[in-house]
């Protein structure tokens, strides 16, 4: 264990790029997920996925509707968050695509591990010279926000105690596991009885390589550059999924004066290091507002290093702090009848309720929007309160901090700290929702003010996505961190003894590296560039296995601009051009004319460039007609010598009608050049 941290954390919030993470006790790791290129994990359906979006969705597919409640684990435990998500009140509609049937619905139990996916976990396994466990248990994982149609997902550990060479050094890989991928979210519906959540089926159960590092990434940078290799890794198999959304990093981080933290949505890796940095900057704040909160009522402070603290201490500052902020939530509604607020009306027109939340002691504490150095949200406790509501489904609240804003007046502000008896230091936060959701909402708040005498709170939050990217590089709770609870055993699938057999047969047929890729490609008569591109985008074992005796600058070529077509119908198309039966120009047009066929014979392909005008035209007729076209055109050709042959390569294509454009430009200069020398 690293030395404690027995000094005040130095730094300021306000500028994330200037923290030094060894000073203030960083400590990260990643967690990376992976789809693989196979069908699903335990139903033996396809892995495609539909491009559709709740808009688009056939109505010929099936819906089910579903509600999810908390179970207890092994140990008769329920898990913290799945008993948070149940108290949202939330309800699922299932869109059965055509990929997904009983097991996707629940309705049938799984079947065994793809062999295919088992086998390229194992090998990523050797990749990062893991050791594999001798026998393979799947374990059900609890899943509360209903994107798997049981509950749960199941997940299998495959290997243990790995490590990565980074640009930055050596990371451990501490386990390696193979699971199933959850639903894909389509739309979220608010109801008065709580959200409605839409999920499309198609992505659920396809095969997950998840991959947990040690906390030895050592600085925001070194993170980038382990999800980097980490990525790098994976695709050496060549059997992983490409594309948005195909692989996912999650981010462990955590200070001295913190704790730790699992961060979602990292999609982009540019983001990494600042997304790090301005979790250590939250961290950081919310550890000096604690022992200022602290001072304020007389208890002890926070010791710098989380490590240090006095948990029966911790247990008596909770007790005094949960005496100071007692739950007390009043309706206030009739203050705000003759609110001007769009907002106001319409809520109350519904029947909503205005709850009110007292909290003594916090005014100016809880914060108003501002911004650090780079332009990003400056950590502060309304943001935090206003998050914790938004979980319970409403769209936020109103703190008196912010006051008054929003259509809401003095005299309304001045009343509700009337009605709740507040003095000058004392804070108040507002929810319009049915009663319901208000007063969940706002029991959040209550349990997220009450925490901020007590450092971060460990939790899983989610980079603040707009319009597709991150808005700044802040982050918003999810829920709260998962705990011990959620994991047990999934008794539908027998456990599996991996053999000393399998796993040589894994450790003599591993892929190539990438330095074995890019030498044997050198191999081949293609330029630079075609080479970098082949290797960028995993084409060069389809490009070696059929190139043949295709000419390699060709097959390269056409490969690139058809990378997501058949590789032999490419081959088939290419290979009729060679022999004459059609032109160069021709030949991507073609390859989409049986892009959705069974694949054409050379004979098929002939016929076609026969029949719409493709076929190459004769040597002997193509001489004739560019030598007829430069004889009309000579004084022009006299007085531009071989800069005619840009105009009239247009002219003789379009007399020629098909033909190839090398041939023609072969024979036009010469025919210039039998003139003009």
């Amino acid at each position: 264990m690293a030395e404690a941290h027995v000094t005040e954390p130095e730094g300021d919030v306000s500028d994330a790029n200037a923290l030094d993470p060894q000073k203030i006790g960083f400590m990260c790791g990643l967690e990376v997920h992976q789809q693989l290129s196979t069908g699903k994990l335990h139903s033996r359906q396809s892995g495609e996925l539909y491009d559709v979006s709740i808009d688009t969705v056939p109505d010929v597919w099936p819906r089910f509707s579903r509600k999810l409640r908390a179970s207890r684990g092994e140990g008769g435990k329920v898990d913290i968050a799945a008993r948070f998500e149940s108290r949202r009140n939330r309800s699922f509609i299932y869109i059965q695509s055509p990929n997904s049937g009983l097991i996707e619905l629940d309705d049938q139990p799984p079947l065994a591990h793809d062999r295919e996916a088992l086998n390229i976990a194992l090998t990523v396994s050797a990749l990062v010279d893991a050791k594999p466990v001798s026998l393979f248990q799947t374990m059900r994982k609890t899943v509360v926000d209903g994107s798997n149609t049981s509950g749960f997902q199941r997940t299998t550990l495959i290997s243990t105690d790995g490590k990565l060479s980074t640009e930055g050094g050596l990371v451990g890989i501490d386990v390696l596991c193979l699971e199933e991928d959850s639903a894909r979210k389509l739309d979220t519906i608010s109801t008065e009885n709580g959200e409605q959540v839409i999920y499309n089926l198609d992505r659920l159960g396809l095969p997950l390589i998840e991959i947990a590092t040690a906390p030895d990434v050592k600085s925001p940078e070194h993170a980038k550059q382990t999800a980097i290799a980490l990525g790098r890794t994976l695709r050496q198999t060549r059997r992983v999924r490409r594309g948005l959304g195909s692989i996912r990093q999650d981010l462990n981080v955590s200070i001295a004066c913190g704790d730790r933290i699992e961060i979602k949505g990292c999609q982009d890796l540019s983001w990494i290091p600042r997304i790090i940095r301005l979790e250590m900057a939250r961290q950081l704040h919310f550890y000096r507002l604690s022992n200022k909160l602290r001072t304020g009522l007389q208890l002890p402070l926070l010791p710098p290093d989380r490590r240090l603290t006095d948990k029966n201490v911790e247990f008596e500052v909770a007790r005094k702090v949960e005496q100071a902020l007692p739950l007390r939530l009043v309706d206030v509604s009739e203050i705000f009848s003759d609110c001007e607020s769009k907002m106001v009306k319409s809520g109350l027109d519904k029947k909503y309720v205005m709850l009110a939340l007292p909290l003594p002691g916090l005014n100016g504490l809880i914060g108003t929007k501002q911004l650090d150095n780079d332009g990003a949200q400056l950590p502060r406790l309304g943001r935090e309160l206003a998050g914790a509501a938004k979980l319970a489904g409403v769209k936020g609240v109103f703190h008196s901090d912010e006051l008054p804003a929003y259509g809401i007046e003095n005299s309304h502000v001045g009343s509700v700290k009337k009605q709740l008896e507040l003095g000058d230091k004392d804070a108040f936060v507002l929810c319009l929702a049915p009663y319901w959701q208000a007063e969940l909402a706002l029991e959040s708040v209550l349990d997220r003010a009450r925490m901020a005498w007590h450092r971060v709170p460990q939790e899983v939050r989610n980079v603040v996505i707009k319009k597709g990217a991150p808005e700044d590089g802040t982050t918003s709770p999810m829920r709260p961190l998962p705990g011990g609870a959620r994991m047990y055993p999934e008794t539908d699938i027998p456990t599996e003894l991996l053999t000393e057999e399998h796993w040589s047969k894994i450790i003599s047929n591993l892929p190539m590296t990438d330095i074995e890729r890019q030498e044997r490609i050198s191999k081949f008569d293609v330029s630079e560039d075609q080479s970098n591109q082949i290797l960028a985008r995993e084409l060069d074992d389809i490009f070696v296995d059929l190139c043949g005796d295709l000419p390699h600058k060709a097959w390269a070529a056409v490969l690139l601009e058809n990378e997501d077509e058949n590789p032999q119908l490419c081959k088939a198309v290419l290979t009729a051009k060679e022999n004459g039966d059609l032109t160069r120009e021709a030949v991507n047009s073609v390859i989409q004319a049986f892009s959705q066929k069974p694949l054409p014979s050379l004979e098929i392909i002939s016929k076609y460039a026969l029949d719409n005008g493709l076929k190459p035209a004769d040597l002997g007729d193509l001489e004739y007609i560019i030598n007829d076209i430069v004889n009309q055109r000579i004084d022009f050709v006299k007085e531009r010598g071989m800069g005619a042959m840009g105009p009239l390569m247009g002219v003789v294509m379009q007399a020629a009608g098909a033909a190839d454009g090398k041939a023609v430009s072969a024979l036009l200069r010469s025919a210039i050049q039998r003139i003009t020398e």
